[in-house]
């Protein structure tokens, strides 16, 4: 016979609730928990981890302002770590979307935090009267000065955890596959039709060029992110908050985050404004975009193998097709646009979600909180995962590069200051119905010497960039 769990109850504002023993977490995340069952979606881990360093940092300035008592503090402390070394996680239960603001998960914080702290000073879980989720946990603070400054650590933790380290490892790999593809001529193509010819190492070297910029746009956004509502508590007046408070959380949290955080100059407008996520989340997705069209050059230019171009090798990572023997797909570059699909989706609601604000507050920060912190890290992953799995592997086909550099009509380009506009269309039009070489078709009509044409249609010559100029 099954023993019937054992329960305790939690009473709140609005009556008693039977609470599941073996629960950190108490009667209003319960409450949110049913009200809620919307996505299965559960809050993610660096915005779990911004959270607890708030309720860290909070603590420790309460009790040395003389605000709550120090042993409180010590073990608000205490729960804390654990939390942030990988404890109670399967705690945090509610829903992305879930009240306005993110009162619930707040609150889920806050109840957790309280449970374990009552466990480390022996009394039992929901003794509130002696530790309160409330009145200790969150002393001097508020969900509407917490939450957008979660959201802030959050993004910044996921920055450095994520998109930062994955953008450096694919610029790398790119500069790296430059070099190695220096000096491979293939044809450029506008329009998808031939152009003059380019050198695939300068491909590569461009998309290192494209990231490195991205990644600087990104971080100047993200300065905007350390300036903090917190200590604003319910509307930005700081209401119930010790005078310093707001300076010294600051100051705790900027030393446990590694990087430097501040109180903002005017409390309202930070936590109103959701404006620096909105900046940050820009950035994403201008990355984002230039990562697709990356990706699709990447697929394009390993199409076939026998009917596309060719012209380099993806890393065959898995088979591709269940019906198709020996077919592989360039898989790490569709699934980098399929990730960038998404970055870009987020960003469409976060403009919609920063601009349904009201007066004091804007109730849409649970899904910012998520589409923002989300963003950066699928999109770390996923630049990650190709620059391993993919760009670190290509290969070149240097036959095919070539052959496709010297048949390109493009080429005819170089000879317009030769031979002149109408005769370069017509030994084009001509090399394109009879399939004679344009070298061919020249030295047959006595245009040109044999010796001028092969200066004037030296491959490596016409694909070299100018170098840059020292005197600007």
């Amino acid at each position: 016979m099954i023993e019937p769990k054992p329960y305790r109850t939690e009473k709140d504002s609005m009556g008693d609730r039977p609470i599941p023993e073996d629960a950190y977490y108490g009667i209003q995340t319960l409450r949110a928990v049913e009200n809620f069952p919307i996505s299965g979606l559960k809050p993610l881990p660096a915005y779990v981890d911004a959270c607890i360093l708030i309720k860290k940092a909070a603590a420790i300035a309460n009790a040395e302002l003389g605000c709550i008592p120090r042993d409180i503090s010590q073990a608000i402390v205490q729960a804390a770590d654990e939390v942030l070394q990988g404890q109670f996680r399967d705690q945090f239960v509610v829903d992305v979307y879930q009240a306005g603001a993110g009162t619930s998960h707040h609150m889920n914080v806050n109840e957790v935090l309280a449970n374990r702290a009552l466990e480390i000073l022996g009394d039992k879980k929901g003794n509130y009267s002696r530790l309160s989720p409330n009145d200790h946990v969150n002393f001097g603070q508020s969900t509407n000065d917490v939450i957008p400054t979660a959201i802030r650590i959050g993004g910044l933790l996921a920055l450095e955890r994520n998109l930062y380290p994955a953008l450096s490892d694919a610029i790398a790999a790119m500069d790296t596959q430059a070099e190695a593809f220096s000096l491979v001529v293939r044809s450029g193509r506008t329009h998808l039709q031939d152009a003059v010819p380019v050198r695939l190492g300068e491909n590569f070297r461009a998309w290192g060029q494209i990231l490195t910029e991205h990644m600087s746009r990104i971080e100047t956004s993200a300065k905007d992110l350390t300036s903090l509502g917190l200590g604003g508590s319910a509307a930005g007046t700081g209401l119930n908050t010790h005078p310093q408070y707001r300076i010294r959380v600051a100051e705790i949290l900027s030393y446990l985050i590694g990087q430097s955080v501040r109180p903002g100059p005017h409390l309202m407008a930070a936590m109103q404004s959701m404006a620096p996520f909105l900046a940050v989340s820009g950035g994403l997705r201008n990355l984002a975009q230039d990562c697709v069209k990356i990706s699709h050059d990447l697929r394009l230019l390993d199409s076939g193998p026998k009917t596309g171009f060719k012209e380099i090798q993806l890393p065959p990572v898995q088979p591709g097709s269940s019906i198709m023997p020996g077919k592989y797909n360039p898989v790490m570059a569709e699934m980098t646009s399929m990730v960038c699909f998404q970055v870009m989706g987020y960003d469409s609601a976060m403009a919609l979600a920063a601009q349904a604000g009201q007066l004091e507050l804007n109730v849409m920060m649970p899904l910012i909180a998520y589409d923002l912190i989300h963003s950066i890290e699928i999109l770390g992953n996923a630049l990650s995962a190709l620059t391993h799995r993919c760009l670190k592997g290509i290969q070149a086909n240097r036959d095919r590069c070539f052959a496709y550099a010297e048949g390109s009509l493009a080429l005819v380009t170089a000879l317009n200051p030769h031979i002149g506009y109408l005769n370069a269309a017509a030994i084009a039009q001509e090399s394109l119905d009879t399939a004679k070489s344009l070298r061919q078709l020249v030295l047959e009509r006595g245009l040109m010497s044999p010796e001028d044409l092969a200066q004037i249609l030296d491959l490596e010559k016409m694909s070299q960039l100018p170098k840059a100029d020292t005197n600007t």
